[in-house]
């Protein structure tokens, strides 16, 4: 990625201003400099209420929802196509006060995927995030699959096996 359009600082303020973000009450508490750690926040606020006076679903739905995918175009860069395929949320319980999020990603996460698309193979990784309330008790568990592949340019040629044969 372009690293002065694409730092975290920047990415962090931009995603604070995203009107979808912003009107949802959600907030980017933290972006670790490497990608590999953020925090997101979700204010309890009148308007984003359901019926029920407690967090509505779709807010915490949202709360997830472009965190991974920003994540690993940060940690991987232009060579990649980073997408979100697929999600589902598990409610586990009402949130009635602010809620927060913790993405991580490890090395051996990245490692992973770098190996699984050196050759341009589509690869489908699944994490799970944990919405939690100020009490620090789950609220909701989030399973989301995305789309990673290297573009054509960047990718390795295969390596063939050997077929030299020794001449006696």
């Amino acid at each position: 990625m372009n690293a002065l359009f694409y730092h975290p600082k920047l990415v962090k303020f931009a995603l604070n201003l995203w009107p979808p973000f912003w009107g949802a009450g959600i907030k980017i508490v933290q972006i670790s400099d490497d990608y590999r750690r953020v925090t997101v926040r979700l204010k309890l606020r009148w308007w984003n209420k359901n019926a029920n006076r407690t967090q509505y679903g779709g807010s915490i739905f949202s709360l997830t929802d472009p965190i991974y995918a920003l994540m690993l175009m940060g940690i991987l860069g232009r060579e990649y196509y980073v997408w979100d395929k697929q999600a589902e949320i598990n409610f586990i319980k009402p949130g009635n006060t602010d809620l927060t999020a913790e993405f991580v990603i490890s090395d051996e996460r990245v490692q992973e995927i770098r190996q699984a698309t050196q050759y341009g193979e589509k690869y489908f990784p699944e994490f799970v995030v944990n919405v939690n309330d100020a009490r620090g008790e789950m609220v909701s568990q989030i399973r989301r699959v995305l789309y990673i592949r290297k573009k054509p340019q960047y990718r390795e040629a295969p390596v063939e096996p050997s077929t030299c044969s020794q001449e006696v």
